[in-house]
């Protein structure tokens, strides 16, 4: 006979519940089914730990009273040239816009809003904000990103 199980937590400032049956009898119990959304819109607060790239960063977001995880950020909204570059023109840029984010955030606090899971997994996708407004817009406005919905990335090498 399987017994009911409810495991809690709290992930990305949001309660994850999840519920499953658990046989005392076998070693193989059923996996646990999320039951909670997979988004919320914030706002949660959160320190950089540290960037990676251009549109990327750790940081350890304040989930609950004095709790915080550490998870890793990419900025909605926009598209930065990647480090592992495909010309020495993306490279360049993907320097650029790893630099002014490190000089922008890295350190600092930010607020997270609108945030879900990243498409490509391990990450969550944040709308970004720092005491000086859109990290995002900020970023597209000073040449270093463009704007991105989900659509094909385009390439960098050749971009006018």
């Amino acid at each position: 006979m399987g017994w009911p199980q409810i495991l809690g937590g709290i992930a990305a400032g949001g309660l994850v519940v999840l519920a499953g049956t658990f046989d005392a009898t076998s070693d193989l119990a059923p996996a646990p089914k999320r039951v909670a959304a997979a988004s919320f819109e914030g706002p949660v607060q959160a320190q950089v730990v540290r960037v990676i790239d251009g549109d990327t960063f750790e940081a350890a977001a304040q989930i609950w009273l004095g709790e915080a995880i550490q998870v890793r950020v990419r900025i909605e909204g926009i598209d930065a040239p990647e480090l592992h570059a495909r010309c020495d023109e993306e490279r360049t840029r993907a320097e650029a816009a790893r630099d002014y984010l490190v000089r922008r955030i890295e350190g600092g606090e930010v607020r997270l809003s609108a945030v879900h899971y990243d498409k490509y997994g391990g990450r969550v996708d944040a709308v970004v904000q720092d005491e000086s407004g859109n990290v995002g817009d900020a970023m597209i406005k000073a040449g270093l990103a463009r704007p991105y919905h989900g659509e094909r990335r385009r390439p960098w090498c050749g971009a006018a």
